[in-house]
């Protein structure tokens, strides 16, 4: 009886082994196997320069399934409006503009809070056309909810807006 359990230990120990030493091995765990390292992900699969093809098989890994984008604004009326995009439907909109402009996101500021297997960041940004661009052409903060299935971390939703000149981005939100 003894034995069987011994053999059972030592058999589970080399499992757990060979499943870490994969994930070591493996390219994309290190692209979700953190919240600090799928936000840089993020933000590195959609910047690029001009003419620049983006991975969109990259983009699309780090969105769980049923995921959202959503980018907010203002109508000409003045109203608030949210767009719902699946990852495939940001890829149709926004493909041909990042190769036609070049686009380069930059994080300047994190605030992440974790409970259990869930995450909120809210992700200070600038955007470029050109890294070499003196200014941003535009700031905002993005709002992203994660899971952790207990394997990796998951994006579920994206969700942000630009500052404007009638909505800076708080200081809290800045870089100290």
């Amino acid at each position: 009886m003894l034995d069987k359990k011994i053999l059972f230990v030592l058999a589970l120990c080399l499992t757990i082994s060979q499943i870490q030493a994969q994930l070591l091995l493996d390219p994309s765990s290190r692209k979700v196997g953190s919240v600090d390292a799928i936000i840089n992900e993020l933000y590195s699969v959609t910047s690029g320069k001009k003419g620049y093809e983006r991975d969109w098989s990259d983009f699309k890994y780090l969105f769980y399934p049923g995921a959202k984008i959503i980018p907010t604004g203002t109508s000409l009326d003045g109203n608030h409006l949210a767009k719902f995009m699946t990852p495939d439907d940001y890829k149709k909109s926004s493909d041909e503009w990042l190769k036609e402009n070049g686009y380069f996101e930059k994080e300047i500021n994190r605030k992440i809070d974790v409970y259990g297997n869930i995450a909120q960041v809210f992700s200070t940004f600038e955007a470029y056309n050109d890294p070499t661009d003196p200014y941003p052409a535009l700031r905002g903060i993005k709002s992203i909810q994660l899971l952790n299935d207990g394997t990796r971390w998951w994006i579920i939703n994206v969700y942000w807006m630009q500052e404007t000149r009638t909505k800076p981005i708080p200081r809290d939100y800045l870089p100290d």
